[in-house]
């Protein structure tokens, strides 16, 4: 089979995933409203900041950006199980088309929402008087390890859909996902917190690309980015086999 065809594939299960968009365009805003929301209330209601040298917007905008990219599978994942669920899933698979292109077009449909909102969350920051200093390369570089993080975390919620298989069990999958959220610094840092807490939240992959992009976005230099990198490469290793193969196993 050909790159091209399961490229072709690939693009029409993402139209069909972006078409829902329009029917559905609640899901869609309350996607976009979650993350702005959660930096309005840790930044202006909550506070924050236990350890925190500077300004505590430009330690709390960049975490909340990593943060996001971490939280709101739950929709990707209901979307996959409801398929799986009414056997689309099945209808699909037995059409000649490239195994793998319904996962990868639900990802590129995911990514493209994601990049959205992360475009969203940006500009409130910019509204609360957040500026990076970094240059535009560095910002670029930030934008992009927040989204190949985001990307290894969806693939991890593809696996455990897939694994879960029906709409109401993601929501019991879904809350493991926010233990790597909050035990992260994405809202304070790691020297405030007991020393055995702050040892796991160093080690969490999430912080390690928060700590690459506050300093891309503070220009203090890229010593933490290969970190950053290597975290999602290595969960991507493990997860984007895992889901492929346990797709194709669904009907063997």
């Amino acid at each position: 089979m050909s790159m091209s065809y399961a490229l072709t594939d690939s693009w029409t299960m993402t139209r069909r995933e972006l078409a829902h968009w329009a029917r559905q365009p609640v899901r869609v805003v309350v996607g976009l409203v979650f993350p702005v929301m959660l930096l309005l209330m840790f930044g202006y209601l909550v506070g924050g900041g236990r350890g925190v040298e500077g300004e505590y917007v430009d330690y709390l905008v960049p975490g909340m950006l990593a943060l996001t990219m971490a939280f709101g599978l739950e929709g990707t994942m209901i979307a996959l199980t409801q398929d799986l669920d009414k056997g689309v899933i099945d209808r699909f698979r037995s059409l000649p088309m490239a195994n793998g292109a319904v996962l990868v077009g639900r990802s590129v449909a995911d990514m493209l929402q994601s990049a959205v909102g992360l475009g969203a969350l940006v500009g409130v920051g910019f509204a609360l008087g957040w500026r990076p200093g970094g240059g535009p390369v560095a910002f670029t570089g930030a934008l992009g390890l927040l989204l190949l993080f985001r990307f290894a975390m969806l693939w991890i919620g593809i696996f455990l859909a897939l694994v879960a298989g029906k709409p109401e069990l993601v929501q019991a999958v879904q809350i493991l996902v926010w233990p790597v959220g909050f035990l992260s610094n994405a809202l304070a840092t790691p020297a405030s917190m007991p020393d055995w807490l702050g040892t796991v939240v160093e080690w969490n992959p999430m912080s390690r690309t928060a700590t690459a992009v506050r300093d891309l976005f503070g220009g203090l230099g890229t010593d933490q980015v290969w970190p950053a990198v290597a975290w999602p490469l290595a969960l991507l290793a493990v997860f984007f086999p895992l889901a492929v193969r346990r797709f194709a196993a669904l009907s063997a």
